[in-house]
């Protein structure tokens, strides 16, 4: 007895070191992983920030899962406080992919449909040629020509209300796609009347705590203002104004971190509750076919695996600032393996976010400058390239 109790501190031990040398290889791996994965984005980020004069950033990354959040730079040039993961961004047209998942949601939960037209839920717009576009038209910017912004003289949202009332179609529903912040914001006003709270509120306390964003704002509250980045533009520190339906269309603030978790329940939404899940399902189908990019809800989408060529081709300023020619879907006409994207900026903040779905790879890059489109989706897709070999 007594030699059996004098082998139970030996054993214990024994048993520590076979733990030890199962944990050690595992722990040398992640180690690993996690270096090759900053090794990809610093050798990507920094070059950028050099060449475009970017005085801070916020990359996040998702592989297979892990998530890595790197900062770069500061968030004020002025008091030199540098960018953490809790660093806010003005993420500007990607506000569009959340604007759309809430419209989704609306829809989702039985409070409208696609097929619904705008004067359902805005009666002085009954019977007006916006009239005759439906939800789905807005959605996806071929209502007929709404211009990427709203003329000069419409400030507030009862002239755009005005101006949409006034408005006439330069082609039919769903002939043509032109890029258009009031489509995409009366989209989102619906959706925020369908559901009875309004936009604002329906965003942040439906959408926001769906995804785990815990650090997104519409408005930002005093009590985070110590977070929120000042953007730059030509050296002076810049942050967005207020404008018509601005709140549907650019106005989210949020970190790298947040927007990671967004576009990981994106890439596999089985989290999710039943409606969120069906939400972002349908902001996934493809409808629209523009050059060589499909135009789904908020999110654009290309085949995968995609050259260089053809995602650049997809963000380029014809695509943005043209009208294009269209070609709808029919159900089950697009699928397989995509990449999903969207751009945003304001007058002192650019983003990009990117991600692949059956690769289960995804990429956030949130900068307080606003530098140009192709330099975003060029380093994007190098650090897509570098974490996943097999990309062409």
């Amino acid at each position: 007895m007594p030699s059996s109790i004098a082998a139970l501190p030996s054993l214990a031990r024994a048993a520590g070191c076979l733990v030890l040398a199962a944990a050690c290889p595992l722990a040398a791996h992640a180690a690993a992983d996690d270096a090759r994965v900053r090794a990809v984005v610093d050798a990507a980020v920094r070059p950028l920030m050099a060449s475009h004069d970017i005085p801070g950033m916020a990359v996040a990354v998702t592989v297979d899962g892990r998530r890595y959040v790197f900062t770069y730079g500061v968030a004020s040039k002025e008091s030199r406080a540098p960018v953490t993961e809790t660093t806010l961004f003005e993420i500007g047209s990607v506000s569009k992919t959340l604007t759309a998942t809430l419209a989704a949601y609306a829809q989702a939960t039985g409070q409208l449909s696609l097929d619904d037209h705008p004067g359902q839920y805005l009666p002085e717009l009954k019977g007006r040629p916006i009239d005759q576009a439906t939800l789905l038209h807005l959605g996806t910017y071929t209502a007929g020509g709404l211009p990427l912004q709203f003329p000069d003289p419409v400030e507030g949202d009862a002239a755009a209300m005005a101006y949409f009332r006034d408005w006439q179609p330069r082609a039919a529903p769903g002939t043509r796609r032109q890029y258009s912040n009031p489509s995409l914001g009366l989209f989102g006003r619906v959706a925020g009347i369908a559901l009875k709270d309004g936009f604002a509120k329906a965003m942040e306390t439906t959408v926001f705590p769906a995804f785990g964003m815990r650090h997104s704002h519409l408005q930002v509250p005093r009590r985070a203002m110590a977070d929120y980045a000042w953007g730059y533009r030509q050296d002076k520190a810049v942050r967005v104004n207020p404008g018509p339906l601005d709140l549907e269309t650019y106005g989210v603030k949020t970190t790298a971190a947040d927007l990671l978790s967004f576009v990981q329940a994106n890439i596999d939404p089985s989290a999710l509750d039943a409606p969120m899940r069906r939400a972002v399902e349908a902001t996934q189908v493809g409808h629209f076919r523009v050059g060589p990019m499909v135009q789904g809800l908020g999110w654009e989408q290309y085949a995968y695996p995609v050259s260089r060529e053809w995602l650049l081709g997809g963000n380029s300023p014809e695509i943005i600032f043209e009208s294009q020619p269209v070609h709808q879907l029919a159900a089950g006409e697009w699928g397989g393996a995509r990449l999903f994207n969207k751009t945003g900026s304001t007058g002192g903040f650019g983003a990009y976010v990117a991600f692949v779905p059956s690769k289960q790879i995804g990429i956030v890059m949130l900068a307080n400058r606003s530098y140009p489109i192709p330099a975003r989706v060029e380093v994007g897709l190098a650090i897509l390239n570098g974490l996943t070999p097999k990309v062409e």
